[in-house]
């Protein structure tokens, strides 16, 4: 072997040790509608409809994508959902790491504002520092899903009593709220309950699959383009 070929050979290894790392980590994820095509989908950091006003990186396509575990448990919660003439309406699923890094550092930016559609109580750049942002997020590993649920036809969510990403006492999922909003919280917590998801007591609208997988930060991409 010649001196030139024992310098490429290690930048080769690590190259196609890399394409497998990643190809793994996107067959470790399924996309929701292949598996619960019914479920209806409000993908809210595609776009700029979220806390930050703006579309999130790492979100190439608003999409759906789970862990395939989460993702076979979440299609028995619609099928329950449905006998009841209901849908789940899924807002965040798959979160890659990138994702998480651009909300700790929005938040840093933020100062002493305030919006009073998500964060009329705290300053922006406390938002990390209470809780509200996570360093860290379980939405990376593909086991987490932000989620309620409504009309099948409109799909109008069903009054919770706080609007998703509202970064607020409200939002703990006993806060008290009016009787419809305490039914349909109790009603979501149950049957995400029965197939093996457990609430975030902050957050009425984030659940985790039981379980672990690791982080992953690979984009989420429209169905079968992964």
């Amino acid at each position: 072997m010649s001196m030139r070929m024992k310098a490429v050979a290690p930048a080769l290894v690590c190259l196609t040790v890399a394409s497998a790392a990643a190809a793994h980590a996107q067959s470790s994820l399924v996309c929701l509608r292949d598996v619960a095509p019914t479920v209806a989908q409000d993908m809210r950091y595609a776009g700029p409809n979220n806390f930050t006003g703006d579309p999130v990186p790492g979100y190439d396509a608003a999409e759906c994508w789970l862990a395939r575990p989460a993702a076979e448990a979440l299609a028995k919660v619609q099928a329950e959902m449905e006998k009841a003439g209901k849908t789940l309406i899924v807002y965040d699923c798959y979160r890659p790491v990138r994702a998480v890094r651009h909300f700790l550092a929005w938040a840093k930016r933020q100062g002493d504002k305030r919006d009073p559609a998500y964060f009329p109580r705290v300053d922006g750049s406390k938002l990390v520092e209470q809780g509200y942002i996570a360093a860290r997020s379980a939405h990376s590993t593909g086991l987490a899903v932000d989620l309620t649920f409504g009309d099948p036809n409109t799909k109008e969510p069903v009054d919770t009593g706080g609007l998703f990403d509202l970064f607020d006492y409200i939002s703990h999922t006993n806060a008290k709220v009016s009787a419809e909003a305490r039914a349909n919280r109790n009603m979501l917590v149950g049957a995400m309950a029965k197939a093996g998801f457990t609430n975030y007591a902050a957050e009425w609208w984030h659940y985790g699959f039981k379980g672990s997988a690791p982080q992953q930060d690979v984009p989420v991409k429209a169905c079968g383009a992964r």
